[in-house]
């Protein structure tokens, strides 16, 4: 995660979308021969990288959850809240009175700001619905999203979320609706690539979680689980043994997940960000995650209680502080290993011949400001697909 195979005085020359060549700018003028309307970006004094790829996030919601950050301020904890009515069904409240449009015009301005942050690709979850037609209707907002903005979307059915209040004493009801009625009909309209399981204490046992992702990988999903953030439950190794794509949180995963991980092709997908703002006093193991050989990616988590961020700046600021990742370790799990969790590290993620054109021009002289400088934007430029979308951080129509 430390070689980035760094360019200096380096060119991308880019065609249709795609990057054609990459090299040192002599190299590359050697070998492309530029068209007459060819436009050309100064990039002089600034680092240029892959777009950032964020592969864990909730942006579909409706509903403020401001006070309860408060709350945890004054010494609440997020079970806490949870159990007082607040948490995941409180947002699920909101959202299930929230129309179409309502859902969509929430989520455009968060996609902007990540955008504006240098994120080029978003895995996007519903799980603020959990009934059916609130599920496909977030599920359907992704995918209009991913129509009309300029950030691409990943969809990840996670209908197991939470347990609704109307199911709260009817659990295998509920567990029946997903995996006969739900899953079938995210399948049937092609709504999601992937299924994630809130698999931890107090949410969905390991068997539970089980019994629906073998039904989501017999409807040809791929898996993803929210994993031992709350407890040590063994969350990791049922992912690793599931051939889950990514396992994430991790805060409190035992030596054997983390080998379980290491002897695996799942990534862990770490969120410092959640920690953070549950002002939480233990993070993920990160270091000893990557030292032990794990994959490790990075993500905001963006949601509407937990980590409410777009910023994919800060989580790598979170991650060299309470990780010890340096700031090569940052770069590499917020773009190649963060397009491999989810499965398209064959495209994105990378500056090389044949992959996407999605290119952030940095307003940073060494790659080490990107943890060092926290706090302020220092995306100047964000191409994604070729096209300038962000300009000196403002978004082009």
């Amino acid at each position: 995660m430390r070689d980035l195979d760094i360019v200096t005085d380096g060119a991308v020359a880019v065609a249709n979308g795609c990057i054609l060549d990459v090299g040192t700018t002599d190299f590359v003028l050697e070998r492309t021969m530029l068209a007459s309307d060819c436009q050309v970006i100064d990039a002089r004094g600034r680092v240029v990288s892959p777009g950032l790829v964020d592969p864990h996030t909730h942006p579909i919601y409706a509903g403020n959850r401001a006070f309860e950050f408060e709350a945890r301020t004054l010494g609440a904890s997020y079970e806490e809240i949870a159990a007082s009515g607040g948490g995941i069904r409180a947002t699920v409240r909101a959202t299930r009175q929230a129309d179409f449009d309502g859902l969509l015009n929430r989520a455009r301005p968060r996609l902007d700001r990540m955008l504006a942050f240098g994120t080029t690709t978003v895995e996007a979850k519903s799980g603020y619905g959990l009934s059916t037609e609130s599920e496909l209707n977030q599920l359907r907002v992704i995918a209009e999203l991913d129509r009309r903005h300029c950030i691409e979307l990943v969809p990840t059915f996670l209908g197991a979320h939470e347990v609704p209040d109307e199911y709260r004493h009817r659990r295998g009801a509920y567990i029946n609706l997903l995996v006969h009625e739900m899953l079938p009909r995210v399948k049937e309209e092609n709504l999601a690539v992937f299924s994630d399981v809130f698999c931890d204490r107090g949410v969905y046992s390991n068997a539970e979680a089980r019994l629906i992702q073998d039904a989501a990988r017999r409807s040809g999903l791929k898996l993803k689980f929210h994993a031992d953030e709350l407890a040590s439950t063994g969350g990791a190794e049922l992912a690793a043994d599931l051939g889950a794509v990514s396992a994430d949180h991790l805060i409190r995963i035992s030596d054997g997940g983390i080998a379980a991980l290491a002897r695996s092709a799942t990534m862990a997908v770490l969120l410092p960000g959640t920690s953070f703002s549950l002002g939480a006093l233990h993070f993920a193991p990160g270091r000893k995650l990557v030292d032990s050989g794990v994959a490790v990616a990075l993500a905001t988590d963006c949601n509407a209680g937990s980590c409410n961020t777009e910023s994919l700046q800060i989580v790598a600021a979170l991650a060299a502080q309470h990780y010890r990742f340096t700031a090569a370790e940052c770069w590499t799990a917020l773009t190649r290993n963060a397009a491999w969790a989810l499965g398209r590290g064959d495209r994105l993620g990378a500056l090389a011949p044949g992959y996407q054109a999605d290119i952030v021009i940095w307003d940073m002289e060494d790659l080490r400001e990107l943890p060092f400088h926290f706090g302020v934007n220092l995306a100047h430029t964000v191409i994604k697909n070729g096209r300038v979308a962000v300009r000196e951080g403002q978004i082009q129509k």
